[in-house]
């Protein structure tokens, strides 16, 4: 369990109802942050396979094993529960229409066919976890996937089954809130994983937009035979100069992208003989 900071004495509760092992932040760090604590903690503990579950008891914990299956049998690294979303009364509209249109954008963007990317419900490989690096920190649950996706893993979705609400989000605190966030992170997941193909559409549609509007100019000035509209030339060149600067980003950005992939790359061998020394360990301390 990991504790992110929390003032409602939910480690002594966890303790008394037998919880193993509890991870603690002395201060609220986010949900992403506590999320890649926990992978580092039981990659720590030399786990094969590491579920995680969110804290609202939204999923019902019959279903680990539905999650579980697919990694065992060798048929996935990442396993993700996929809700009944509109089957789920304290959904209101506008969440479900964005939880519908962040699953559509992790799929185009990683190439996945997961039903329900928001969801934090799902099993993980020990080396899809090793892989997993964070940049946003208000939520993982879509990144992570993208991530998956772009990496090659396997990413297979299974349904499952939800408890009722027992309590409104912490997360959410209103739903212009949650559309914000909802937006600026999927902007966000282009920016950081397809940055070429992101300043590629801007810097053409700046160009676009400038070419027309040079148009425009062109044909009044030929059919009036008069040097009016002078202001669309002007606005023109401004539009397509910032299309150039655009395009020029598009490619420092893709230099970024592939110099990232290498920190990442290395950060996943650093793991990687980091965990067998830990496994090692581990195999020794049961044999003795």
């Amino acid at each position: 369990m990991i504790d992110d900071g929390s003032t409602d004495e939910t480690v002594r509760v966890a303790r008394e109802n037998g919880v193993d092992h509890i991870v603690r932040h002395t201060s609220n760090r986010g949900l992403a942050y506590a999320f890649m604590t926990g992978i580092e903690a039981c990659l720590a503990r030399g786990a094969d396979v590491i579920v995680n579950t969110d804290a609202d008891n939204q999923y019902h914990a019959a279903d680990v094993p539905a999650l579980v299956n697919p990694v065992l049998e060798g048929r996935a690294d990442m396993v993700i529960g996929a809700r009944p979303i509109s089957e789920i009364e304290h959904f209101s509209p506008i969440k479900k229409l964005l939880q519908k249109i962040g699953s559509w954008v992790v799929r185009v963007s990683s190439g996945t066919d997961v039903q329900d990317a928001p969801s934090g419900f799902r099993a993980i490989s020990r080396d899809a976890a090793q892989r997993l690096m964070l940049f946003n920190s208000y939520t993982y649950t879509l990144e992570t996937i993208i991530q998956a996706g772009r990496k090659n893993m396997r990413v297979v979705s299974v349904p499952i089954r939800v408890n009722g609400d027992l309590r409104p989000s912490r997360l959410v605190k209103s739903i212009p809130s949650y559309i914000k966030r909802s937006i600026f992170t999927i902007v966000r997941i282009f920016v950081i994983y397809q940055p070429a193909r992101f300043f590629g559409i801007v810097a053409a549609l700046l160009f676009g937009l400038g070419f027309l509007l040079g148009l425009r100019f062109l044909y009044f000035y030929l059919t009036e035979g008069v040097s009016g509209h002078v202001q669309s030339v002007v606005l023109a060149g401004a539009l397509m100069g910032m299309g150039f600067q655009s395009l020029l980003v598009a490619f420092l950005a893709d230099v970024i992208a592939a110099n990232r992939k290498l920190l990442e790359d290395i950060r996943y061998t650093q793991r990687s003989t980091q965990g067998e020394g830990t496994k090692s360990f581990a195999r020794d301390k049961e044999t003795a």
